[in-house]
């Protein structure tokens, strides 16, 4: 009885909702009849379409109606729909399921690799160990003195002006005996370290030798400084010198005058040799991105036992007697000379002396030599010689192919066998070669293991850069 009674409300409430139905669509279709505005031009043919497609829009708007739903306002405000929902409430339906969308990644930002703290031995691409130590910086203005822990070889431990001041030459003229403050000679004979620098661009005419004072820097990045037209540079019984990046050239002989040395000493001076730099009695020096050429007598000269001396991306061009390294047979104090010559180009219009040594050790290592005109490295007096890594490209002369000279003399002309001279990975080039002499053995030459030598396939660019640079602040050197 009970189901029976069930299923008769049943039948009457969907009859009851069909009408309801029924009765709201047929509303509908007469208020929303549409009603034509026929213009005077239009026909009986027009009014008959519009007529036709009544009917259609009937079922239409039916077929639309009956899709609503029961939340839809018509059904919500009657009193059956209200008593229906609250004695049958639906069941809360779960929310549709959405694929959660990935949380938009930020796009990364390149970080550069890790820089390790450059030193001698760190590589930032080009092979060359100095430049690789603080030509990667392009800020390199902003910690010049960093290029102090950077020399290679025997001068390595040269510390120049790194524990003092920077002193900024302004003024590019001299005076010999009273120079004023702002110019180099001022700067260069004070007893304290300093780091000196150039303001801008300029030529230096010296009137006299320039002679240095202990613990200073002449480093020339950043302008395009030439000592030229006189007397050059003097480092006498003296220590601890770094020059870097100047232009020396066209030096010339001068002396027989007074010339100031310290504050407080100023002094009578013989004639000078016209030597571009020179090295007298001089220890821990490092002469480093200079351009020499044309001097009267040499370019660089180290005597009267200079020693601890490193020689490094020079550029050489336009001159006899390059480099002499011991003056005098007779001198035993160059016995314990020792000097790196690294780095360096040898360009057009050299002669000999590159270098010529007496006594002493030199350690000669990835240099580019470029058709010198009699000999390229020369000797007397017993000296040690270790040619490594270095390319050696002759001239088409037929008499100057050899690389090598010995100067003997008299019943001592067979003695240059004795002598230490070993050829390690040199490239020889255009019929170059080089002549061994003495002991060949690894133990006679592990000075300077300090030194790792690169291929001398790698000499022409790990010199390319040679001699002064075109430094400007904020880009790499």
């Amino acid at each position: 009885m009970v189901k029976f009674r069930c299923i008769s409300i049943l039948f009457f409430l969907s009859l009851f909702l069909f009408c309801r139905v029924f009765h709201g669509v047929e509303s509908r279709m007469l208020r929303e009849r549409p009603t034509t505005i026929r213009e005077p031009s239009e026909g009986l043919e027009e009014e008959s379409l519009n007529s036709s497609s009544s009917a259609a829009e009937a079922f239409n708007h039916f077929e639309v109606n009956s899709k609503k739903t029961l939340d839809d306002p018509d059904y919500s405000t009657t009193w059956w729909w209200s008593w229906w929902k609250k004695h049958f409430p639906p069941k809360p339906q779960p929310p549709p399921q959405q694929q959660p969308h990935p949380k938009p990644q930020p796009t990364p930002i390149p970080q550069p690799p890790p820089q390790q703290p450059p030193s001698p031995t760190a590589s930032c691409g080009t092979g060359n160990p100095i430049d690789d130590c603080w030509r990667c910086d392009p800020n390199w203005d902003k910690s010049r003195k960093k290029l102090a822990d950077c020399a290679i070889g025997f001068g390595k431990d040269a510390k120049g002006g790194k524990d003092g001041e920077f002193y900024v030459v302004t003024d590019p003229s001299d005076n010999a005996t009273n120079p004023k403050p702002g110019t180099l000679r001022y700067g260069i004979i004070q007893f304290e370290p300093l780091w000196i620098i150039f303001e801008s661009d300029m030529v230096i005419k010296l009137q006299e030798e320039l002679i240095m004072n202990s613990y200073k820097t002449i480093d020339g990045r950043g302008a395009n400084v030439h000592i030229t037209g006189g007397p050059c540079i003097t480092v006498q019984y003296i220590t601890n010198i770094i020059i870097h990046g100047i232009h020396v050239h066209d030096c010339i002989p001068a002396g027989n005058a007074s010339v100031i040395s310290t504050p407080t000493h100023t002094g009578h001076r013989g004639v000078s040799d016209g030597d571009g730099i020179s090295l007298f009695g001089a220890q821990h020096v490092w002469i480093d991105h200079c351009s020499l050429s044309r001097c009267t007598d040499g370019l660089i000269d180290a005597i009267e036992y200079s020693t601890d001396v490193t020689i490094s991306n020079n550029y050489f061009t336009q001159h006899n007697e390059v480099m002499l390294f011991g003056a005098h047979d007779s001198n035993g104090k160059d016995r314990d000379m020792q000097i790196t010559v690294a780095l360096n180009h040898f360009g057009e219009g050299l002669v000999q002396r590159m270098p010529c040594v007496r006594f002493g050790y030199v350690h000669v290592v990835n240099n580019d030599y470029t058709r010198w005109e009699m000999y390229a490295i020369g000797g007397r007096a017993s000296p040690t010689i270790y040619s490594q890594g270095n390319r050696f490209l002759a001239s088409s002369n037929p008499n100057t192919k050899e690389v090598t000279k010995r100067m003997v003399e008299g019943r001592d002309g067979n003695n240059w066998r004795n002598w230490n001279w070993k050829s390690e990975g040199d490239l020889f080039l255009n019929g170059a070669y080089f002549i061994q002499s003495g002991i060949q053995s690894p133990e006679t030459y592990e000075k300077p293991l300090n030194i790792k030598a690169m291929p001398a396939s790698m000499v022409p660019t790990l010199t390319a850069d040679a001699g002064a640079r075109s430094c400007r602040s904020g880009v790499h050197c």
